[in-house]
C-alpha cells in the first residue's frame, strides 16, 4: 500500500484551463473608480475643457480617460496594459462599454502634441534648460484636474470634513527614461523633471508642470505654484507654501509676500522655503553665538535640532535687496560625542527664510513636514501608478500621461479620505488595491436588472458600500444597459 502524503505536500485540486463564462472579474473593485470619477463629473469637465476627437464616433475623451486611469488604479504603467481591462467582460458591462485598445489609447495621447509648440525648442546640440509651454490639450487636463478638487473639496465640506486650511508643498522630482528624446539631467541619467505642488491637508495634487530633465528645479517656480493656488477653493481661511531651496527664488518670494495679487487669490501668503546657502549666509548661521541656538528635538540617532535667529541681508538673486526683509531661521543639527557626519564634520547648518512669526522650532518642524506629503505623491504616482513610466518620444503625450497619473491618484486619495476608516485613510497605493480594487466579482443580470456581487469579505464589500453610498450616481437598470449597449456604448 502506497504511503499517503501529508496534505502541505500536494494540491487537493487541479487546475481546470477552461476560463468561466460569466461576466467575472479579479479587480471588480476598480469600478468603484469609475463610480468615483462619474460621481465627480469628470465627464461633464472634461467635455468642457478637452476636444480632441476628430470625429463623432467612436470613445469620447471622457471614456478615453476614464480607461486610462482604470488601468492604472489596477497596476497598469503603459497603454499597453489596457488589455487587462479590456477583456474583462465584468468591467465592460460595468462601465456599459467596452474599453479602447492599446492603439486607440496611443491615438488619443497622440492627440496632446503640438508641433508647433515643439519648433519653440532650441536646438538639442545647445543642451539648453527650456521650459515648454503646455500644449492646448494639456492645458485642459490641468483644469480638469482644478475642477476635480474644488469637487472633492465640496464632498469633504459636505461629509463633515471641510479643509480651510491648504499648505501647498512644492517640489520637482526626476522620472528616469530611456527614450531619445529624453535630456539629462543632474544626477547624471536622461529623462523628465516635472515640478509637482500637493495641498497638503487634503493629499490631492493641485497643479504640476512637465519639465524636461535637464531643466533645473530653481528655474521659474512660480509658474507652479500659481497654478495650485489658482486650482485652490475660494472658501478657505489660510494658504501656506512650503519649499526646499529649488523655490528660493525672489519671482517666487515677492509673489508670495504680494497681499494685492491682481485677478489672483487675495492676502499675504506665508510661507517657509529651504534657503539656497551661499557663502554668506553659511558664514552667518556659523557666526550665531553659541548661547543663541536653542534645542528643539533629537533624532533617533541622539543628534540634536537646534534652531536660532540668523541676521542676514541677502545680496544674491535669490532675493532682491530692495524688497521688505525676510526673517531667517538657522537649523543646526549637532551629532552626540564621538560621533561625526559622512564628511567628518560633528554639525550641519542649513536656513530657511519665511515670512512666519511664529516659534523658530516650530517653523523648522513644519517646514520639515513637507517631506511626508510631496515626496509621498512622487513615490506613488511614479512607483504605483504610471507616472514612472514615459509612452512616447513626444514630450507632450509624457506631459498628458504624468497629468493622468495624478488624476488616478487624486481619486484614489478621495476615496481613501471620505470611504475608508480613519485607521485605513493613509494606505499606499498597493494596499488600497487590496482593499478595494482587487476584489473578485460577477455581474448577475436578474430581471433586466444587472448587480455587481463580490467574492470578498464582508468588510471589504462594506468598504465599497460606502463608495457607492458617499458618491452619488443614478443607475439605469435596463437590460440594454446592463448588457453595455446604452447610450454612448460601443462594441469591437
Amino acid at each position: 500500500m502506497a504511503a499517503r502524503l501529508p496534505l502541505q505536500a500536494k494540491t487537493p485540486f487541479v487546475l481546470d484551463p477552461r476560463p468561466l463564462e460569466e461576466a467575472s472579474s479579479p479587480h471588480a473593485g476598480a469600478l468603484a473608480t469609475s463610480r468615483v470619477y462619474r460621481s465627480l463629473g469628470l465627464p461633464d469637465l472634461i467635455a468642457a475643457n478637452l476636444r480632441l476627437r476628430q470625429r463623432q464616433r467612436g470613445f469620447d475623451e471622457s471614456q478615453m480617460i476614464e480607461s486610462i486611469v482604470l488601468l492604472q488604479t489596477i497596476g497598469g504603467d503603459c497603454p499597453e496594459d489596457i488589455r487587462l481591462i479590456a477583456q474583462d467582460p465584468c468591467l465592460e458591462r460595468g462601465l456599459g462599454y467596452r474599453p479602447p485598445k492599446a492603439t486607440a489609447v496611443r491615438v488619443f495621447l497622440e492627440r496632446f502634441h503640438d508641433e508647433e509648440l515643439e519648433a519653440l525648442r532650441p536646438p538639442r546640440e545647445e543642451q539648453k534648460s527650456f521650459i515648454l509651454p503646455s500644449s492646448g490639450p494639456v492645458q485642459g487636463l490641468q483644469n480638469v484636474q482644478a475642477g476635480v478638487v474644488r469637487r472633492i473639496a465640496k464632498g469633504y465640506a459636505q461629509a463633515g470634513q471641510a479643509q480651510r486650511i491648504a499648505t501647498i508643498d512644492q517640489d520637482a522630482t526626476i522620472i528616469e527614461s530611456h527614450k531619445q528624446a529624453a535630456l539629462a539631467h543632474y544626477e547624471g541619467g536622461r529623462g523628465y523633471q516635472p515640478m509637482v505642488a500637493v495641498w497638503a491637508e487634503a493629499d490631492l495634487v493641485v497643479a504640476d508642470e512637465f519639465r524636461d530633465g535637464n531643466v533645473p528645479a530653481k528655474q521659474e517656480p512660480l509658474t507652479c505654484a500659481r497654478m495650485a493656488f489658482a486650482a485652490l477653493p475660494e472658501d478657505l481661511t489660510a494658504r501656506y507654501f512650503r519649499g526646499d531651496s529649488a523655490c528660493h527664488e525672489s519671482g517666487l518670494l515677492d509673489w508670495l509676500k504680494d497681499a494685492q495679487r491682481a485677478k489672483e487669490p487675495g492676502g499675504a501668503i506665508e510661507f517657509a522655503v529651504s534657503a539656497v546657502m551661499s557663502k554668506a549666509l553659511a558664514a552667518a548661521v556659523e557666526q550665531v553665538p553659541e548661547k543663541a541656538w536653542t534645542t528643539f528635538g533629537k533624532e533617533e540617532d541622539g543628534t540634536l535640532r537646534q534652531w536660532a535667529e540668523v541676521d542676514f541681508v541677502p545680496g544674491d538673486k535669490s532675493e532682491h535687496k530692495e524688497s521688505q526683509p525676510l526673517r531667517y531661521v538657522g537649523l543646526r543639527l549637532l551629532k552626540p560625542q564621538g560621533v561625526l557626519f559622512a564628511d567628518g564634520s560633528d554639525r550641519h547648518y542649513h536656513a530657511v527664510v519665511t515670512n512666519r512669526k511664529i516659534d523658530g522650532g516650530r517653523l523648522l518642524d513644519w517646514h520639515r513636514e513637507k517631506a511626508g506629503t510631496v515626496e509621498h505623491v512622487h513615490d506613488e504616482v511614479k512607483n504605483w501608478l504610471g507616472g514612472g513610466h514615459m509612452p512616447s518620444q513626444r514630450f507632450a503625450v509624457n506631459a498628458a500621461w504624468f497629468k493622468l497619473a495624478l488624476l488616478t491618484y487624486n481619486l484614489a486619495s478621495a476615496t481613501r479620505g471620505l470611504c475608508f476608516s480613519v485607521e485605513e485613510r493613509t494606505v499606499r497605493m498597493k494596499k488600497y488595491r487590496l482593499l478595494l480594487i482587487d476584489l473578485a466579482g460577477r455581474m448577475n443580470r436578474n430581471n433586466c436588472v444587472m448587480g455587481l456581487r463580490l467574492c470578498a469579505s464582508a468588510e471589504a464589500i462594506a468598504r465599497m458600500q460606502k463608495v457607492w453610498a458617499v458618491f452619488e450616481l443614478p443607475t439605469q437598470a435596463t437590460a440594454a444597459v446592463a448588457l453595455g449597449r446604452g447610450k454612448g456604448a460601443r462594441r469591437g
